[in-house]
Protein backbone atom coordinates (compact mmCIF):
# COMPACT_ATOMS: atom_id res chain seq x y z
CA UNK A 1 0.00 0.00 0.00
CA UNK A 2 2.95 2.15 1.00
CA UNK A 3 4.75 1.71 -2.62
CA UNK A 4 1.37 2.28 -4.04
CA UNK A 5 0.55 5.50 -2.69
CA UNK A 6 4.28 6.49 -3.22
CA UNK A 7 3.58 6.02 -6.65
CA UNK A 8 0.72 8.17 -6.98
CA UNK A 9 2.93 11.06 -5.49
CA UNK A 10 5.44 10.23 -8.03
CA UNK A 11 2.65 10.26 -10.70
CA UNK A 12 1.36 13.80 -10.04
CA UNK A 13 4.48 15.61 -9.16
CA UNK A 14 5.92 14.47 -12.48
CA UNK A 15 2.55 15.38 -14.53
CA UNK A 16 2.58 18.71 -12.09
CA UNK A 17 6.13 19.28 -13.66
CA UNK A 18 5.36 18.77 -17.19
CA UNK A 19 2.39 20.95 -17.41
CA UNK A 20 4.45 23.76 -15.48
CA UNK A 21 7.25 23.30 -18.00
CA UNK A 22 5.06 23.21 -21.11
CA UNK A 23 3.62 26.45 -19.82
CA UNK A 24 7.16 27.99 -19.02
CA UNK A 25 8.17 27.20 -23.01
CA UNK A 26 4.98 28.57 -24.16
CA UNK A 27 5.36 31.87 -22.05
CA UNK A 28 8.82 32.39 -24.02
CA UNK A 29 7.77 31.90 -27.26
CA UNK A 30 6.50 34.73 -29.69
CA UNK A 31 3.04 35.90 -29.78
CA UNK A 32 -0.14 33.43 -30.27
CA UNK A 33 -1.74 33.34 -32.93
CA UNK A 34 -5.69 34.22 -32.75
CA UNK A 35 -8.71 31.95 -33.30
CA UNK A 36 -11.93 33.66 -33.66
CA UNK A 37 -15.43 32.08 -32.75
CA UNK A 38 -18.06 34.48 -33.17
CA UNK A 39 -21.82 33.42 -32.74
CA UNK A 40 -25.03 35.22 -32.42
CA UNK A 41 -27.11 33.74 -29.54
CA UNK A 42 -30.21 34.55 -31.77
CA UNK A 43 -29.37 33.65 -35.21
CA UNK A 44 -29.69 29.77 -35.27
CA UNK A 45 -28.92 27.44 -37.94
CA UNK A 46 -31.70 24.72 -37.34
CA UNK A 47 -31.88 21.73 -35.65
CA UNK A 48 -28.43 20.04 -33.99
CA UNK A 49 -27.51 16.72 -36.02
CA UNK A 50 -26.99 13.88 -33.49
CA UNK A 51 -26.30 11.09 -35.96
CA UNK A 52 -22.80 10.57 -33.92
CA UNK A 53 -24.72 9.03 -31.24
CA UNK A 54 -27.33 6.86 -33.32
CA UNK A 55 -24.82 3.91 -32.49
CA UNK A 56 -21.95 2.71 -31.39
CA UNK A 57 -20.06 -0.62 -32.22
CA UNK A 58 -19.32 -3.62 -29.46
CA UNK A 59 -16.79 -6.88 -30.46
CA UNK A 60 -19.15 -9.64 -30.24
CA UNK A 61 -22.33 -10.85 -29.76
CA UNK A 62 -21.32 -12.98 -26.83
CA UNK A 63 -18.61 -10.75 -24.97
CA UNK A 64 -22.42 -9.19 -24.60
CA UNK A 65 -23.25 -11.69 -21.61
CA UNK A 66 -20.57 -10.34 -19.65
CA UNK A 67 -21.59 -8.68 -15.98
CA UNK A 68 -18.53 -5.93 -16.91
CA UNK A 69 -19.15 -5.44 -20.55
CA UNK A 70 -23.39 -4.52 -19.64
CA UNK A 71 -22.30 -2.29 -16.72
CA UNK A 72 -19.98 -0.38 -19.06
CA UNK A 73 -22.71 -0.23 -21.63
CA UNK A 74 -25.10 1.20 -18.96
CA UNK A 75 -22.84 3.96 -17.80
CA UNK A 76 -21.95 4.71 -21.69
CA UNK A 77 -25.58 5.15 -22.25
CA UNK A 78 -26.44 7.35 -19.26
CA UNK A 79 -23.64 9.78 -20.49
CA UNK A 80 -23.08 9.53 -24.34
CA UNK A 81 -26.71 8.48 -24.64
CA UNK A 82 -26.13 6.02 -27.76
CA UNK A 83 -29.61 4.95 -29.08
CA UNK A 84 -27.71 1.64 -31.41
CA UNK A 85 -25.71 -0.75 -30.85
CA UNK A 86 -23.84 -3.57 -33.77
CA UNK A 87 -21.64 -6.46 -32.71
CA UNK A 88 -20.45 -9.34 -34.37
CA UNK A 89 -20.81 -12.77 -33.88
CA UNK A 90 -25.03 -13.38 -33.32
CA UNK A 91 -24.95 -16.55 -35.19
CA UNK A 92 -21.73 -17.92 -33.96
CA UNK A 93 -21.77 -21.17 -32.23
CA UNK A 94 -21.10 -19.40 -28.87
CA UNK A 95 -23.95 -17.98 -29.09
CA UNK A 96 -25.63 -21.24 -29.57
CA UNK A 97 -28.46 -20.77 -32.37
CA UNK A 98 -28.44 -23.20 -34.98
CA UNK A 99 -27.97 -26.98 -35.00
CA UNK A 100 -29.17 -30.46 -37.00
CA UNK A 101 -30.43 -33.32 -36.25
CA UNK A 102 -29.76 -36.43 -37.34
CA UNK A 103 -31.86 -36.08 -40.01
CA UNK A 104 -31.04 -32.64 -41.37
CA UNK A 105 -33.42 -30.96 -39.52
CA UNK A 106 -32.72 -27.18 -38.47
CA UNK A 107 -33.22 -26.43 -34.67
CA UNK A 108 -33.00 -23.04 -33.36
CA UNK A 109 -32.57 -21.62 -29.61
CA UNK A 110 -32.43 -18.36 -29.25
CA UNK A 111 -31.72 -17.78 -25.57
CA UNK A 112 -28.41 -16.70 -25.15
CA UNK A 113 -29.62 -13.61 -27.90
CA UNK A 114 -32.40 -12.99 -25.47
CA UNK A 115 -30.28 -12.89 -22.77
CA UNK A 116 -28.60 -10.18 -24.73
CA UNK A 117 -31.28 -8.29 -25.87
CA UNK A 118 -33.15 -8.24 -23.47
CA UNK A 119 -31.03 -6.15 -20.97
CA UNK A 120 -30.06 -3.83 -24.49
CA UNK A 121 -33.64 -2.75 -24.56
CA UNK A 122 -34.13 -2.75 -21.04
CA UNK A 123 -31.58 0.01 -21.08
CA UNK A 124 -33.32 1.88 -24.26
CA UNK A 125 -30.68 1.31 -26.67
CA UNK A 126 -32.00 -0.73 -29.52
CA UNK A 127 -29.57 -3.15 -31.81
CA UNK A 128 -28.72 -2.87 -35.14
CA UNK A 129 -28.76 -6.62 -35.51
CA UNK A 130 -25.85 -7.76 -37.82
CA UNK A 131 -26.68 -11.15 -39.37
CA UNK A 132 -23.49 -13.15 -39.16
CA UNK A 133 -21.01 -15.38 -38.79
CA UNK A 134 -22.31 -18.46 -40.14
CA UNK A 135 -22.98 -21.30 -37.80
CA UNK A 136 -20.75 -24.21 -38.50
CA UNK A 137 -23.69 -26.80 -38.59
CA UNK A 138 -24.74 -24.40 -41.66
CA UNK A 139 -21.29 -23.58 -43.00
CA UNK A 140 -19.75 -24.95 -46.32
CA UNK A 141 -16.30 -24.97 -45.25
CA UNK A 142 -14.18 -24.19 -42.31
CA UNK A 143 -12.71 -20.74 -42.80
CA UNK A 144 -13.28 -19.00 -39.70
CA UNK A 145 -11.03 -15.57 -38.60
CA UNK A 146 -10.31 -14.31 -35.11
CA UNK A 147 -9.38 -15.94 -31.56
CA UNK A 148 -12.97 -17.09 -30.91
CA UNK A 149 -13.56 -18.44 -35.04
CA UNK A 150 -16.09 -17.01 -36.41
CA UNK A 151 -17.01 -18.84 -39.60
CA UNK A 152 -16.66 -16.89 -42.39
CA UNK A 153 -17.99 -19.79 -45.70
CA UNK A 154 -21.34 -19.07 -47.33
CA UNK A 155 -24.06 -21.24 -46.35
CA UNK A 156 -24.23 -25.17 -47.91
CA UNK A 157 -27.99 -24.23 -48.27
CA UNK A 158 -29.43 -20.70 -48.97
CA UNK A 159 -32.78 -22.04 -48.10
CA UNK A 160 -31.91 -22.88 -44.70
CA UNK A 161 -30.07 -19.78 -44.24
CA UNK A 162 -32.50 -17.30 -45.08
CA UNK A 163 -35.46 -19.75 -42.75
CA UNK A 164 -32.75 -18.90 -40.17
CA UNK A 165 -32.65 -15.10 -40.25
CA UNK A 166 -36.63 -15.90 -40.60
CA UNK A 167 -37.08 -17.68 -37.83
CA UNK A 168 -35.11 -15.11 -36.06
CA UNK A 169 -37.09 -12.49 -37.20
CA UNK A 170 -40.05 -13.88 -36.12
CA UNK A 171 -38.76 -15.00 -32.90
CA UNK A 172 -37.77 -10.97 -32.55
CA UNK A 173 -41.28 -9.31 -33.00
CA UNK A 174 -42.99 -12.42 -30.98
CA UNK A 175 -41.04 -11.51 -28.07
CA UNK A 176 -40.56 -7.23 -28.76
CA UNK A 177 -43.60 -6.87 -30.83
CA UNK A 178 -43.76 -5.57 -34.85
CA UNK A 179 -43.60 -1.79 -33.71
CA UNK A 180 -40.58 -2.43 -31.63
CA UNK A 181 -38.68 -4.32 -34.24
CA UNK A 182 -39.92 -1.96 -37.14
CA UNK A 183 -37.37 0.66 -35.41
CA UNK A 184 -34.45 -1.68 -35.65
CA UNK A 185 -31.90 -2.60 -38.27
CA UNK A 186 -30.87 -6.02 -40.45
CA UNK A 187 -27.36 -5.98 -41.77
CA UNK A 188 -26.26 -8.46 -44.01
CA UNK A 189 -22.24 -9.77 -43.09
CA UNK A 190 -19.89 -7.84 -42.17
CA UNK A 191 -16.58 -6.93 -44.65
CA UNK A 192 -17.48 -9.60 -46.91
CA UNK A 193 -15.22 -7.68 -49.80
CA UNK A 194 -11.74 -8.45 -47.86
CA UNK A 195 -11.81 -12.23 -48.69
CA UNK A 196 -9.87 -14.27 -47.80
CA UNK A 197 -10.55 -12.19 -44.33
CA UNK A 198 -14.66 -11.68 -43.60
CA UNK A 199 -16.07 -13.67 -46.20
CA UNK A 200 -14.33 -16.68 -47.85
CA UNK A 201 -16.75 -16.50 -51.21
CA UNK A 202 -17.20 -14.02 -54.04
CA UNK A 203 -19.38 -10.61 -54.40
CA UNK A 204 -21.75 -12.87 -56.58
CA UNK A 205 -22.07 -15.32 -53.51
CA UNK A 206 -22.53 -12.16 -51.08
CA UNK A 207 -25.33 -10.36 -53.16
CA UNK A 208 -27.10 -13.91 -52.80
CA UNK A 209 -26.69 -14.11 -49.44
CA UNK A 210 -27.83 -10.60 -48.99
CA UNK A 211 -31.10 -11.62 -51.52
CA UNK A 212 -32.46 -14.62 -49.32
CA UNK A 213 -31.78 -12.82 -45.93
CA UNK A 214 -33.61 -10.12 -47.00
CA UNK A 215 -35.91 -12.19 -48.01
CA UNK A 216 -36.04 -14.05 -44.66
CA UNK A 217 -36.64 -10.87 -42.85
CA UNK A 218 -39.39 -8.94 -45.22
CA UNK A 219 -41.44 -12.41 -44.97
CA UNK A 220 -41.96 -11.60 -41.60
CA UNK A 221 -42.63 -7.47 -41.95
CA UNK A 222 -42.44 -5.70 -45.21
CA UNK A 223 -41.68 -2.59 -42.75
CA UNK A 224 -38.63 -4.01 -41.19
CA UNK A 225 -35.49 -2.56 -42.29
CA UNK A 226 -31.95 -4.75 -44.16
CA UNK A 227 -29.60 -3.23 -45.61
CA UNK A 228 -25.62 -4.02 -46.80
CA UNK A 229 -22.87 -4.93 -48.00
CA UNK A 230 -21.13 -3.67 -44.81
CA UNK A 231 -18.23 -3.37 -46.42
CA UNK A 232 -14.75 -2.28 -45.40
CA UNK A 233 -13.14 1.11 -47.36
CA UNK A 234 -16.87 2.34 -48.73
CA UNK A 235 -16.83 -0.40 -51.38
CA UNK A 236 -19.06 -2.41 -53.33
CA UNK A 237 -21.68 0.54 -52.94
CA UNK A 238 -22.58 1.47 -56.48
CA UNK A 239 -22.73 -2.55 -57.53
CA UNK A 240 -24.79 -3.84 -54.40
CA UNK A 241 -27.95 -0.52 -55.14
CA UNK A 242 -27.35 -1.67 -58.93
CA UNK A 243 -27.95 -5.74 -58.10
CA UNK A 244 -30.89 -5.01 -55.71
CA UNK A 245 -32.44 -2.85 -58.44
CA UNK A 246 -31.88 -5.42 -60.97
CA UNK A 247 -33.42 -8.32 -59.72
CA UNK A 248 -36.34 -6.74 -57.67
CA UNK A 249 -34.31 -7.11 -54.30
CA UNK A 250 -35.36 -5.16 -51.24
CA UNK A 251 -32.75 -2.72 -49.58
CA UNK A 252 -33.38 0.09 -47.03
CA UNK A 253 -29.95 1.14 -46.65
CA UNK A 254 -26.57 1.34 -47.22
CA UNK A 255 -23.66 0.40 -44.87
CA UNK A 256 -20.16 0.32 -44.58
CA UNK A 257 -16.78 1.11 -42.86
CA UNK A 258 -13.58 3.93 -43.15
CA UNK A 259 -10.65 4.38 -41.11
CA UNK A 260 -7.88 6.75 -41.27
CA UNK A 261 -5.14 4.89 -41.36
CA UNK A 262 -2.90 4.97 -44.78
CA UNK A 263 -0.58 2.08 -44.04
CA UNK A 264 -1.39 -1.07 -42.73
CA UNK A 265 -4.20 -3.95 -43.96
CA UNK A 266 -6.43 -6.52 -42.58
CA UNK A 267 -4.85 -7.10 -39.41
CA UNK A 268 -6.92 -9.61 -36.82
CA UNK A 269 -4.26 -9.71 -34.08
CA UNK A 270 -3.14 -6.40 -34.20
CA UNK A 271 0.91 -6.96 -35.16
CA UNK A 272 1.28 -4.68 -38.29
CA UNK A 273 2.11 -1.23 -37.76
CA UNK A 274 -0.25 1.55 -39.18
CA UNK A 275 0.12 5.10 -39.85
CA UNK A 276 -2.47 7.98 -38.87
CA UNK A 277 -3.41 9.71 -42.93
CA UNK A 278 -2.18 12.99 -43.27
CA UNK A 279 -4.98 13.30 -45.75
CA UNK A 280 -7.28 15.97 -44.08
CA UNK A 281 -10.69 14.29 -45.54
CA UNK A 282 -9.55 10.64 -44.64
CA UNK A 283 -12.68 9.22 -43.56
CA UNK A 284 -14.96 11.82 -44.12
CA UNK A 285 -14.09 11.68 -47.56
CA UNK A 286 -15.55 8.20 -47.47
CA UNK A 287 -18.66 9.60 -46.49
CA UNK A 288 -19.04 12.33 -48.58
CA UNK A 289 -18.31 10.04 -52.11
CA UNK A 290 -20.61 7.20 -50.47
CA UNK A 291 -23.24 9.90 -50.05
CA UNK A 292 -22.79 11.16 -53.36
CA UNK A 293 -22.78 7.90 -55.41
CA UNK A 294 -26.21 6.66 -53.42
CA UNK A 295 -27.42 10.45 -54.65
CA UNK A 296 -26.01 9.28 -58.39
CA UNK A 297 -28.01 6.16 -58.15
CA UNK A 298 -31.22 4.50 -59.11
CA UNK A 299 -32.21 4.78 -55.40
CA UNK A 300 -30.89 8.16 -54.35
CA UNK A 301 -32.95 8.29 -51.34
CA UNK A 302 -31.42 5.65 -49.64
CA UNK A 303 -30.28 5.75 -45.80
CA UNK A 304 -26.42 5.97 -45.47
CA UNK A 305 -24.97 3.78 -41.82
CA UNK A 306 -21.08 4.10 -41.30
CA UNK A 307 -21.80 1.01 -39.21
CA UNK A 308 -17.71 0.96 -38.07
CA UNK A 309 -15.30 4.09 -38.29
CA UNK A 310 -11.81 5.08 -36.03
CA UNK A 311 -8.72 6.37 -37.02
CA UNK A 312 -7.07 2.91 -37.35
CA UNK A 313 -8.76 -0.54 -37.77
CA UNK A 314 -6.01 -2.08 -35.50
CA UNK A 315 -6.85 -3.71 -32.04
CA UNK A 316 -3.33 -2.57 -30.95
CA UNK A 317 -2.81 1.01 -31.94
CA UNK A 318 -1.86 3.38 -29.09
CA UNK A 319 -3.20 6.32 -30.73
CA UNK A 320 -7.14 4.83 -29.72
CA UNK A 321 -5.57 5.57 -26.25
CA UNK A 322 -3.58 8.82 -26.49
CA UNK A 323 -5.65 12.05 -26.25
CA UNK A 324 -4.83 12.85 -30.04
CA UNK A 325 -7.83 10.83 -30.40
CA UNK A 326 -10.62 13.05 -29.13
CA UNK A 327 -9.98 15.47 -31.28
CA UNK A 328 -9.54 13.48 -34.37
CA UNK A 329 -13.08 12.50 -33.59
CA UNK A 330 -14.37 15.67 -33.23
CA UNK A 331 -12.97 17.02 -36.27
CA UNK A 332 -14.21 13.90 -38.74
CA UNK A 333 -17.73 13.82 -37.18
CA UNK A 334 -17.99 17.72 -38.15
CA UNK A 335 -16.52 17.25 -41.25
CA UNK A 336 -19.07 14.87 -42.10
CA UNK A 337 -22.64 17.12 -41.39
CA UNK A 338 -25.27 15.42 -42.88
CA UNK A 339 -23.44 12.76 -45.49
CA UNK A 340 -24.71 9.86 -42.93
CA UNK A 341 -27.51 8.96 -41.16
CA UNK A 342 -25.40 7.48 -38.52
CA UNK A 343 -21.83 7.20 -37.53
CA UNK A 344 -20.63 4.51 -35.12
CA UNK A 345 -17.28 4.16 -33.57
CA UNK A 346 -15.85 1.24 -33.00
CA UNK A 347 -16.32 0.47 -30.32
CA UNK A 348 -17.77 1.43 -26.78
CA UNK A 349 -15.04 -1.08 -24.27
CA UNK A 350 -11.85 -2.31 -24.72
CA UNK A 351 -13.84 -6.00 -23.61
CA UNK A 352 -13.10 -6.99 -27.12
CA UNK A 353 -11.60 -10.18 -28.01
CA UNK A 354 -10.53 -10.16 -31.73
CA UNK A 355 -7.44 -11.20 -31.04
CA UNK A 356 -8.30 -13.16 -27.80
CA UNK A 357 -7.98 -11.75 -24.20
CA UNK A 358 -5.83 -9.06 -23.69
CA UNK A 359 -3.34 -8.92 -20.89
CA UNK A 360 -2.51 -5.26 -20.21
CA UNK A 361 -4.55 -2.64 -18.71
CA UNK A 362 -3.82 0.07 -21.74
CA UNK A 363 -2.89 -2.04 -24.96
CA UNK A 364 -4.46 0.63 -27.83
CA UNK A 365 -7.57 -1.48 -27.90
CA UNK A 366 -10.42 -0.02 -30.10
CA UNK A 367 -12.92 1.01 -26.73
CA UNK A 368 -14.05 4.27 -25.08
CA UNK A 369 -13.46 2.57 -21.95
CA UNK A 370 -10.63 0.06 -20.82
CA UNK A 371 -11.56 -3.10 -19.65
CA UNK A 372 -11.11 -1.60 -16.38
CA UNK A 373 -13.50 0.89 -17.16
CA UNK A 374 -11.18 3.40 -17.21
CA UNK A 375 -12.82 6.14 -19.48
CA UNK A 376 -10.11 7.40 -22.39
CA UNK A 377 -9.77 10.58 -23.73
CA UNK A 378 -12.62 9.32 -26.56
CA UNK A 379 -15.07 8.41 -24.30
CA UNK A 380 -15.33 12.21 -22.84
CA UNK A 381 -15.59 13.73 -26.11
CA UNK A 382 -19.02 11.72 -26.92
CA UNK A 383 -19.62 12.82 -23.37
CA UNK A 384 -19.64 16.15 -24.76
CA UNK A 385 -20.73 15.99 -27.83
CA UNK A 386 -24.18 14.55 -25.67
CA UNK A 387 -24.17 17.69 -23.56
CA UNK A 388 -25.11 19.71 -27.03
CA UNK A 389 -28.47 21.25 -27.13
CA UNK A 390 -30.81 20.48 -29.92
CA UNK A 391 -30.53 24.32 -31.43
CA UNK A 392 -27.09 24.46 -33.38
CA UNK A 393 -26.50 28.25 -34.18
CA UNK A 394 -24.75 29.88 -37.12
CA UNK A 395 -20.79 29.51 -36.53
CA UNK A 396 -18.36 29.93 -39.62
CA UNK A 397 -15.51 28.21 -37.37
CA UNK A 398 -14.86 24.62 -38.87
CA UNK A 399 -13.73 23.11 -35.52
CA UNK A 400 -16.38 23.76 -32.94
CA UNK A 401 -20.16 23.72 -32.90
CA UNK A 402 -22.27 26.23 -30.37
CA UNK A 403 -25.88 25.21 -29.68
CA UNK A 404 -28.56 26.18 -26.73
CA UNK A 405 -30.45 23.62 -25.77
CA UNK A 406 -34.86 24.01 -24.68
CA UNK A 407 -34.03 26.08 -21.64
CA UNK A 408 -31.87 28.46 -23.52
CA UNK A 409 -28.24 27.14 -22.15
CA UNK A 410 -25.48 27.81 -24.22
CA UNK A 411 -23.01 25.24 -25.53
CA UNK A 412 -19.76 25.79 -26.78
CA UNK A 413 -17.42 22.93 -28.00
CA UNK A 414 -13.87 23.31 -29.63
CA UNK A 415 -11.30 21.84 -30.22
CA UNK A 416 -7.86 21.67 -32.19
CA UNK A 417 -6.86 18.49 -34.25
CA UNK A 418 -3.43 18.67 -35.44
CA UNK A 419 -1.88 16.10 -36.87
CA UNK A 420 1.55 15.02 -35.38
CA UNK A 421 2.71 11.82 -36.77
CA UNK A 422 6.51 11.87 -38.01
CA UNK A 423 6.59 10.87 -41.58
CA UNK A 424 9.44 8.04 -40.50
CA UNK A 425 7.59 6.63 -37.75
CA UNK A 426 4.13 4.40 -37.27
CA UNK A 427 1.45 4.94 -34.53
CA UNK A 428 2.72 1.95 -33.01
CA UNK A 429 6.27 3.81 -32.42
CA UNK A 430 4.58 7.39 -31.60
CA UNK A 431 1.55 7.30 -29.92
CA UNK A 432 3.18 5.30 -26.66
CA UNK A 433 5.95 8.16 -26.27
CA UNK A 434 5.11 11.38 -23.95
CA UNK A 435 3.78 13.71 -25.72
CA UNK A 436 3.30 17.37 -24.50
CA UNK A 437 1.13 19.44 -26.33
CA UNK A 438 2.22 22.81 -27.93
CA UNK A 439 0.51 25.84 -28.20
CA UNK A 440 -2.00 26.69 -30.81
CA UNK A 441 -2.85 30.22 -29.40
CA UNK A 442 -5.61 32.26 -28.63
CA UNK A 443 -9.22 31.31 -28.74
CA UNK A 444 -11.42 34.87 -28.82
CA UNK A 445 -14.91 33.68 -28.32
CA UNK A 446 -17.47 36.63 -29.50
CA UNK A 447 -21.08 35.48 -27.75
CA UNK A 448 -23.43 38.03 -28.92
CA UNK A 449 -27.29 38.58 -28.35
CA UNK A 450 -27.13 36.75 -24.85
CA UNK A 451 -30.15 37.73 -22.76
CA UNK A 452 -29.15 40.09 -19.92
CA UNK A 453 -28.51 38.20 -16.55
CA UNK A 454 -26.46 36.71 -14.41
CA UNK A 455 -24.73 33.29 -15.74
CA UNK A 456 -22.45 30.41 -14.22
CA UNK A 457 -19.61 29.07 -16.67
CA UNK A 458 -18.44 25.62 -16.69
CA UNK A 459 -15.65 24.49 -18.94
CA UNK A 460 -14.63 20.84 -19.54
CA UNK A 461 -11.36 19.81 -21.39
CA UNK A 462 -9.82 16.92 -22.88
CA UNK A 463 -6.07 16.98 -23.52
CA UNK A 464 -2.74 16.43 -22.78
CA UNK A 465 -3.03 15.80 -18.49
CA UNK A 466 -6.87 16.45 -18.96
CA UNK A 467 -8.70 13.69 -18.59
CA UNK A 468 -5.75 11.70 -20.00
CA UNK A 469 -5.69 8.66 -18.09
CA UNK A 470 -2.96 6.95 -20.45
CA UNK A 471 -0.17 9.75 -20.08
CA UNK A 472 -0.18 8.56 -16.20
CA UNK A 473 -0.53 5.28 -16.75
CA UNK A 474 2.87 5.59 -19.05
CA UNK A 475 4.30 7.49 -15.55
CA UNK A 476 3.73 4.81 -13.44
CA UNK A 477 5.64 2.78 -15.49
CA UNK A 478 3.27 1.18 -17.44
CA UNK A 479 2.48 -1.91 -15.22
CA UNK A 480 1.01 -5.00 -16.57
CA UNK A 481 -1.62 -5.45 -14.19
CA UNK A 482 -3.36 -2.43 -11.88
CA UNK A 483 -4.37 -3.39 -8.28
CA UNK A 484 -7.86 -1.41 -7.44
CA UNK A 485 -6.14 1.47 -5.82
CA UNK A 486 -4.06 2.13 -8.60
CA UNK A 487 -7.47 2.15 -11.36
CA UNK A 488 -9.23 4.10 -8.81
CA UNK A 489 -6.59 6.45 -9.01
CA UNK A 490 -6.56 6.53 -12.78
CA UNK A 491 -10.77 6.80 -13.26
CA UNK A 492 -9.90 9.87 -10.37
CA UNK A 493 -8.06 11.75 -12.78
CA UNK A 494 -10.17 11.10 -15.84
CA UNK A 495 -14.04 11.55 -14.51
CA UNK A 496 -14.92 14.19 -16.74
CA UNK A 497 -16.18 16.81 -14.07
CA UNK A 498 -15.43 20.32 -14.93
CA UNK A 499 -11.91 21.68 -15.33
CA UNK A 500 -13.01 25.29 -13.77
CA UNK A 501 -16.29 27.38 -13.13
CA UNK A 502 -17.15 30.87 -12.90
CA UNK A 503 -20.27 33.16 -12.78
CA UNK A 504 -20.27 36.28 -14.75
CA UNK A 505 -23.19 39.30 -15.33
CA UNK A 506 -23.96 40.09 -19.43
CA UNK A 507 -25.42 43.06 -19.61
CA UNK A 508 -28.32 45.13 -21.55
CA UNK A 509 -26.07 45.01 -24.77
CA UNK A 510 -25.92 41.01 -24.93
CA UNK A 511 -22.39 40.27 -25.05
CA UNK A 512 -19.78 37.77 -23.40
CA UNK A 513 -16.30 37.96 -24.41
CA UNK A 514 -14.05 35.20 -23.37
CA UNK A 515 -10.37 34.39 -24.05
CA UNK A 516 -8.69 31.13 -23.80
CA UNK A 517 -5.54 29.19 -24.69
CA UNK A 518 -5.58 25.67 -26.27
CA UNK A 519 -3.11 23.54 -26.99
CA UNK A 520 -2.62 20.63 -29.98
CA UNK A 521 -5.39 18.09 -30.00
CA UNK A 522 -7.14 19.82 -27.14
CA UNK A 523 -10.92 19.76 -26.49
CA UNK A 524 -12.68 22.69 -24.86
CA UNK A 525 -15.92 22.31 -23.71
CA UNK A 526 -17.92 26.12 -22.19
CA UNK A 527 -21.43 25.17 -20.91
CA UNK A 528 -23.05 28.52 -20.20
CA UNK A 529 -26.32 28.68 -17.81
CA UNK A 530 -28.38 31.44 -16.20
CA UNK A 531 -28.99 31.63 -12.78
CA UNK A 532 -30.54 35.04 -12.53
CA UNK A 533 -32.11 37.17 -15.14
CA UNK A 534 -31.17 40.89 -15.21
CA UNK A 535 -34.70 41.96 -14.03
CA UNK A 536 -34.56 39.98 -10.90
CA UNK A 537 -31.55 42.30 -9.67
CA UNK A 538 -33.89 44.95 -9.08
Amino acid sequence: MKRTKNLFAVATLLFGSMTMYAQNESSTKEAPLVRTISVDYKNEKGAMNKMFKMCVGAGRANEGLRADWQQQLRLTKAECNFQYIRMHGLFTDDMAVYKEDRMGKPEYNFMYIDALFDPLLEMGIKPFVELGFMPSALASGPETIFWWQGNVTPPKDYEKWEALVYELTMHFTERYGKDEVKTWYFEVWNEPNLSPGFWSGTQEEYFKLYQYAARGVKRVNEDYRVGGPATAGASWEPEMIEFCKKNNVPIDFISTHSYGVDVGFLDEYGQAGTRLSKNKWSVSGDVLQSRKEIAESSLPNLELHYTEWSSSYTPADPLHDSYHQAAYILEKIKQVGDAAQSMSYWVFTDIFEEAGPRFTPFHGGFGLMTIQGIKKPTYHAYAFMNQLGNTELVNADSSSWVCKNSAGDLQVLLWDFTHTLPDDMNNQQYYIQDLPAKSKGRISLDLQGIPAGRYHIETYKIGYGSNDPYTLYAQMGRPAQLNRQQVAFLKSQSNGLPASSEQVSVTSDGILQRDLMLTENEVVLLILKQILPVSANH
